[in-house]
């Protein structure tokens, strides 16, 4: 199961990203989520992060949240990463009250780089 944490302030999750990447952590296994797509895809610009988009979905969850409500999209998103459904759904709902999500996929015991 991938590393998350959460954030209520833009300027925290960018921090600690660029904390990860000067400890080893690759650009390429860190992933910001909010509930606005705008506001995900400007964190992960500054900091060189990723969002979860086709590459880490299979079509049909591509394609299906296309069509999808966003409560929906944000939790087949989630689940796509590797979030059982329960954790998907109370993550979604930490993302509806504006909360960002720092995800990271690395195997490196990423918990430790923030002790």
């Amino acid at each position: 199961m991938p590393f998350i944490r959460e954030y209520t302030n833009d300027e925290n999750v960018m921090e600690d990203v660029k904390k990860l990447q000067h400890n080893g952590i690759s650009s390429k296994d860190v992933y910001i989520l909010t509930h606005d797509d705008d506001r995900t895809d400007r964190i992960a610009s500054n900091v060189n992060a990723n969002t979860i988009g086709l590459s880490e979905q299979d079509v049909k969850t591509f394609l299906n949240n296309i069509f999808s409500k966003k409560g929906d999209e944000l939790r087949a998103k989630l689940q796509e990463i590797g979030l059982s459904e329960e954790d998907a759904h109370e993550y979604e709902e930490d993302l509806d009250e504006g909360k960002v999500l720092l995800i990271v996929t690395s195997d490196k015991n990423v918990e430790s780089l923030f002790a």
